[in-house]
């Protein structure tokens, strides 16, 4: 983890039952969110309100799966740019490329913890930008029933406060590569996509990502970027995130179980 890492902060609350009880009081913990503002090369990109804690990984992440590296190799990670870190209370992450600043577009302004980008590129731009999938042997059905049981003690912070998202990056063996929490879906995966970035071990065989969400245009559009040949996901898709994934020939599957999951692509 990177900084000032506050996860969660306990408030003193009383339960209140159906029949109108009200009990005595007691702790309860409470996922932090805060925001952080993102650099590239020193230019403002984005700010985002996320979980403190991994937040290298979570800038790194962000600049590849939105496309703002455009193919140059990340050649630091630092908070802020001037100053102490903690003047900004660990809040301002510059990442740093070996080449030129590409083009990008700024997207100041809050994205907020619970959608992120959603809806802002179209399967068009993304098309434009990303080529297919590369052909892949099908994706085991076992293993992709058992990517849940894979990262279960993977979920401190959703036990603790049952309000965090996972991500996971898993390989065919069935090993689990990264795994990352935070308050906000599209927040995890970046961190997932960051750490295999920063352990430059994104683009070996391909691998699934879990997310413990639904699966919306944005998660795999990020998936896409990445490279990754499957998102497996507890919950279901969107309407965007099938049409997307079969534009990019990425297995897709939705309300996963260890008895069973639908299949939304390839069909």
């Amino acid at each position: 983890m990177n900084g000032r890492t506050p996860r969660s902060s306990s408030f003193i609350i009383r339960r209140v039952q159906a029949d109108g009880t009200v009990g005595g009081r007691r702790p309860d913990h409470l996922l932090t969110e805060e925001p952080m503002l993102i650099r590239l090369n020193g230019v403002d990109l984005t700010s985002t309100m996320r979980t403190p804690g991994h937040d290298f990984e979570l800038a790194v992440g962000f600049c590849l799966s939105e496309g703002a590296l455009a193919g140059t190799a990340v050649a630091g990670v630092k908070y802020c740019a001037q100053g102490p870190a903690s003047e900004t209370d660990f809040n301002v992450v510059t990442v740093e490329t070996t080449g030129p600043t590409p083009h990008i577009s700024q997207r100041l302004g809050s994205i907020t913890s619970s959608c992120g980008l959603c809806g802002h590129d179209s399967i068009d731009a993304l098309v434009a930008r990303l080529s297919p999938l590369p052909a892949y042997s099908p994706w085991p059905t076992d293993l992709l029933l058992e990517a849940p049981r894979l990262v279960a003690r993977q979920q401190q912070l959703f036990d603790l406060t049952g309000t965090s998202h996972l991500a996971a990056a898993i390989d065919r063996s069935g090993t689990l590569l990264a795994a990352r929490e935070d308050i906000g879906r599209h927040n995890a995966v970046d961190k997932v996509i960051g750490r295999l970035v920063l352990d430059q071990n994104l683009e070996a065989d391909d691998r699934l990502l879990f997310v413990s969400s639904r699966a919306s245009f944005e998660i795999v559009q990020k998936a896409w970027t990445a490279g990754f040949s499957a998102v497996v996901s507890v919950s279901g898709p969107s309407a965007l995130a099938v049409s997307t994934a079969r534009a990019a020939g990425m297995t897709l599957a939705g309300f996963t179980r260890s008895d069973g999951a639908n299949l939304y692509s390839p069909t």
